[in-house]
């Protein structure tokens, strides 16, 4: 993820001409920094996107970086629902869902998640073999993956094995599990 854009990028963003942003830029509304030494214009990306929202204009492929990704495998509707209510879209996560391992391969491919929940009720053996499969993919290497197990899983911890980070063994409070998915986003953004 960029953290600094120069004029010519920020122009490429707001689909105007490299000009334009040297005015913004001089005039004081789109606020950035001069290389020393030099007349180019940087803009730090924390400035570009309060800049575009102040002007109702789209933030475009920075809006797709700025959100959390949340997949969803197996997991009932009252569940999803509950962790949208906790983790809500207008706070920067998106989520997709997906019920089965075939679905929750294509949704991985495409939409890339930072965070994939796999309720085991699904089916322990297809949830195990998901993260498994998961966990193989490069792309997916430092991805959280975290297990809802239920009540009588023996070893929940022994799930680490399989490629997942963390457990939640029902009956669990979902506030719990958003509340960590949130210090996780907290967390990665800090590393940025």
């Amino acid at each position: 993820m960029k953290k600094v854009f120069t004029t010519g990028q920020v122009a490429k963003i707001c689909k105007v001409a490299p000009r334009t942003v040297s005015k913004w830029f001089d005039s004081g509304r789109l606020r950035g920094y001069r290389i020393p030494g030099s007349q180019d214009r940087r803009i730090p990306r924390e400035h570009l996107i309060k800049f575009l929202k102040e002007h109702g204009m789209p933030l475009g492929e920075l809006e797709e970086e700025g959100l959390h990704k949340v997949l969803i495998i197996g997991a009932e509707k009252l569940f999803i629902d509950r962790l949208k209510e906790i983790l809500p879209e207008d706070d920067d996560f998106k989520f997709e869902v997906a019920h089965s391992g075939f679905e929750a391969g294509i949704q991985a491919e495409s939409f890339h998640p930072d965070s994939i929940i796999i309720d085991l009720a699904m089916g322990r053996s297809e949830a195990l073999q998901i993260a498994s499969n998961l966990r193989r993919n490069p792309a997916y290497e430092a991805t959280m993956i975290v297990a809802l197990a239920s009540e009588d899983e023996a070893n929940p911890e022994g799930l680490s094995a399989y490629g997942f980070n963390e457990f939640f063994k029902k009956p669990f409070d979902v506030a719990l599990l958003g509340e960590r998915v949130r210090t996780l986003v907290e967390e990665k953004r800090a590393n940025m």
